[in-house]
């Protein structure tokens, strides 16, 4: 039996349009209604097929769903939320995909008192955004952290994990507060890191542009991926979840203090041992199934 049968998308960018998409390829009987706030956006999804109806307003999207899904930037979340207030049918579900859930939950409560919200976070995604840049195969083999409320109904919860699990993504339980640290470290940081090297190095006098780009080894070209990610979407991030980035930069800056050192006196033994113990992680997440082994990580060439 499908956890939902009718489903509203509001916001229609890579995480909304590959969901959309992966609903149509594994549960193809669930009505599917989108909505973005953008007109172009709307446009191109009603021209590409992507849902079974493209509603012009939030509130029009809703009136029939079972479970509606935001996939609007973070700080958006509760504004999104009060729209379409009014016009939740009783016994809808509101989800999510953001990557901030303590800011989330917060805002969704104040804006739906009484409505049943179980957020999400599909840790997937790629630098592309847009209707056009999502795909079917997204959350394929890659995690979704449902973050229930205290006191949550099981029922709701095991509603929205199915869902996830139907579009191939394995499903953790985490408490909203847990995940934004643990998302600190694993995302929101080495996002940060990666647009402060870019912007550094497009700040440099000394090297021109046309270097930088011409001779970008596979370190700063794997940076410039990271750093081409949706700038509205990563201000939201680190402003919602600030505290939690705080402290890992504070962590990340100590550690960088201690790696300074190590260069500085020429501490050979340190730089190693550091090396060798971030290696055993990355082969780790390779036998994760979480990225790919391939040389210069699959790239075609």
């Amino acid at each position: 039996m499908l956890p939902f049968a009718r489903v509203a998308i509001i916001g229609l960018g890579l995480i909304g349009s590959s969901l959309a998409r992966a609903i149509r390829a594994e549960m193809p009987t669930v009505a599917l209604t989108g909505h973005d706030a953008s007109p172009e956006v709307r446009e191109i999804a009603r021209r590409i097929g992507l849902c079974d109806d493209i509603a012009d307003n939030a509130g029009a999207a809703v009136t029939d769903a079972d479970l509606v899904i935001l996939c609007v930037p973070v700080r958006a979340m509760e504004a999104v939320a009060a729209e379409i207030a009014a016009d939740l049918p009783p016994e809808c579900i509101v989800s999510d995909v953001g990557s901030c859930k303590g800011e989330i939950l917060a805002g969704l409560t104040r804006a739906l008192p009484g409505r049943v919200v179980i957020p999400a976070h599909p840790v997937a995604g790629t630098e592309n955004s847009g209707p056009e840049s999502g795909f079917a195969t997204l959350f394929k083999g890659r995690w979704c952290i449902v973050t229930p409320p205290d006191g949550a109904d099981p029922a709701a919860v095991e509603r929205v994990s199915e869902l996830w699990r139907r579009v191939g993504a394995n499903v953790e339980i985490m408490n909203a507060q847990h995940h934004d640290l643990v998302l600190a470290v694993t995302s929101h940081l080495p996002h940060l890191i990666a647009y402060t090297i870019v912007g550094t190095a497009s700040d440099l006098e000394d090297v021109t542009r046309s270097e930088v780009i011409k001779y970008s080894a596979g370190g700063f070209r794997d940076f410039t991926r990271i750093a081409a990610s949706d700038p509205t979407m990563w201000r939201d991030v680190f402003l919602a979840n600030k505290d939690a980035v705080l402290e890992m930069l504070q962590r990340f800056s100590e550690d960088l203090s201690a790696l300074q050192r190590a260069i500085r006196w020429g501490d050979g033994d340190a730089l190693f041992s550091l090396f060798t113990r971030t290696r055993a992680v990355r082969r780790s997440i390779i036998e994760e199934g979480q990225d790919d082994a391939a040389p210069d990580f699959g790239r075609s060439h």
